[in-house]
């Protein structure tokens, strides 16, 4: 979970610091998405877990 909150946040970062916007925040909206895929990630292996017991 924490590796891809990571990711997303150096590419959102890179992202502002290479192609800056005044209207909009990179790294906020990437981290959002990695925050959104990494607790969808967690919700289905834990469906997963539960399926098999």
């Amino acid at each position: 979970m924490g590796i891809i909150i990571f990711l997303f946040s150096y590419f959102g970062t890179w992202l502002d610091e290479n192609h800056p916007s005044q209207k909009l925040s990179y790294n906020t909206i990437f981290v959002m998405i990695g925050v959104g895929l990494a607790l969808y990630n967690v919700i289905r292996q834990v469906n997963e877990i539960n399926k098999t017991k």
